[in-house]
């Protein structure tokens, strides 16, 4: 009796393309990064044509609050980030008690995230309302002028961050099953916050330290 071997054809390479979402997003990151540094050269030109006028108005920051302010931004990016770590475990909430953060999902981390930066912006509103009071208006000179645009757009930028927030969590409560989509709406939404988190440190060296 004549026996046939089978012959297993080749496996067929699995090709992994990158994502299309977070290409783009990263792309146009990419463009948002070449915006903020024509606002920091404008902000440069501005202070090397009038040293005496930056010399008068950066006296009235108050470092200490705005650098109060960043350490809470900036710790927000980290409680986005444990977001993600529980998207990537296909966690999207706790599955223990409140104050069990290692139990926590991508909800209460976003929902950490954005408490703290509306925090961050409510804080820029406030010292917008302490510079004016002080005449740093954004007509009042060019140092007003350049410093409202450069934190004023950023603040922008921060807000539409806490509307992703909002939309992944709510998106996360809308499906009946948290599924890779999901996660990955949750880290672009986190590359987008790491980015504006980077600015405002950039943003914060040459504004309130360097001066």
């Amino acid at each position: 009796m004549t026996t046939t071997s089978a012959v297993s054809a080749p496996s067929t390479p699995v090709i992994h393309r990158p994502n299309t979402v977070a290409v783009g997003t990263i792309v146009w990151l990419g463009s948002e990064v070449m915006f903020f540094a024509g606002l920091f050269s404008v902000y440069f030109t501005l202070r090397s044509m009038s040293p005496e006028l930056w010399d008068e108005q950066t006296a009235k920051l108050n470092v200490w609050y705005s650098l109060a302010n960043t350490i809470i931004l900036v710790a927000s990016s980290f409680t986005a980030q444990f977001g993600v770590f529980a998207a990537e475990r296909m966690q999207p909430r706790r599955t223990g008690g409140l104050f069990a953060l290692t139990k926590w999902g991508m909800v209460e981390w976003f929902f950490l995230s954005y408490a703290l930066g509306a925090v961050f912006v409510t804080g820029q509103i406030f010292e917008y309302g302490q510079l004016v009071s002080e005449h740093v208006g954004f007509q009042s000179d060019s140092y007003g002028s350049v410093f409202y645009f450069a934190t004023g757009f950023h603040g922008l930028h921060v807000t539409g961050g806490l509307i992703a927030f909002l939309l992944v969590i709510g998106r996360t409560f809308a499906v009946s099953r948290f599924t890779h989509k999901e996660a990955t709406s949750a880290i672009v939404v986190s590359y987008y916050w790491h980015f504006v988190d980077v600015v405002w440190i950039g943003l914060f060296l040459v504004i309130y330290v360097l001066q």
